[in-house]
């Protein structure tokens, strides 16, 4: 099979990840993230609408710059007045320019929880987001095993944030509810053909546990697609290039943030 621009992303992150000497152990019985809970913000029953997690993102490999001169306080602000839940902040600088700083500045000017969104491979990379002030840690069961992906969820509720979990099909839905995911992100793009299949995705939802948070993630550009992941069983949405290039970021995320959330049966 081709190699894709995930092997490589994934490849250039296990690499960084070999040079790194810190000693994750004895940096877990310091890190503690104190702050707003995504998984709270995501399930709270206040919500009778689809939560909807706005993403901070500046370029992509596959589509290129989607905003070279964003301003993260600007769109964090933003996002908040439209009504966003939460925030996904992108810290990969080689393949997405975003870093670290954007999770703090973000964090300054946002009371959200924030989601690190990156390529998570290894403990230290969980440890990292808390120290960082994210809320929450990215991980991705196409690139982690069954142990990394148990540890890593792990670690992360030790040191008191949550963690998004990505699949793309049941195999991985069933690997991450085995792993004890909280919250499950269902990935609607196919990561080598960059298709979105929205029926694949609802099928994936449907086979979650029920108490499990399910994110539809990637291919929502309007407020007919929230509510088609809302009539999927979707509690939340994932959005980035649609609100990164909206004339109006506050006012789109307020016309997704308004769908009604559909009651599981």
């Amino acid at each position: 099979m081709a190699t894709t621009y995930l092997d490589n992303i994934v490849d250039a992150h296990r690499a960084r990840a070999a040079k790194d000497t810190r000693q994750w152990r004895e940096r877990a019985d310091h890190v503690r993230y104190e702050g707003p809970s995504l998984l709270h913000a995501l399930r709270s029953s206040t919500n009778p609408h689809v939560a909807v997690i706005a993403e901070i993102k500046r370029k992509s490999p596959s589509k290129g710059w989607i905003d070279e001169h964003l301003d993260v306080a600007t769109l964090a602000s933003a996002y908040e007045k439209g009504g966003a839940s939460a925030l996904s902040v992108l810290t990969d600088e080689d393949f997405f320019a975003g870093s670290a700083q954007d999770v703090a500045r973000a964090r300054t000017y946002s009371t959200l929880p924030i989601l690190r969104k990156d390529f998570t491979v290894s403990a230290n990379d969980v440890l990292d987001a808390a120290e960082m002030g994210a809320s929450a840690v990215l991980l991705i069961v196409a690139v982690l095993d069954d142990a990394e992906l148990a540890s890593f969820i792990a670690l992360a509720h030790q040191c008191g944030i949550d963690a998004l979990v990505e699949v793309h099909d049941e195999i991985e839905a069933r690997r991450a509810s085995d792993a004890g995911a909280r919250i499950v992100g269902v990935n609607q793009r196919d990561l080598r053909s960059f298709e979105v299949d929205q029926g694949r995705a609802a099928q994936v939802a449907s086979s979650l546990d029920v108490n499990v948070v399910r994110v539809a993630e990637s291919g929502m550009t309007s407020v007919q697609d929230v509510r088609h992941a809302a009539q999927a069983g979707f509690d939340a949405v994932l959005v980035g290039e649609a609100f990164v290039r909206a004339l109006d970021a506050s006012a789109l995320v307020h016309d997704f943030s308004s769908v009604p959330r559909v009651a599981r049966g």
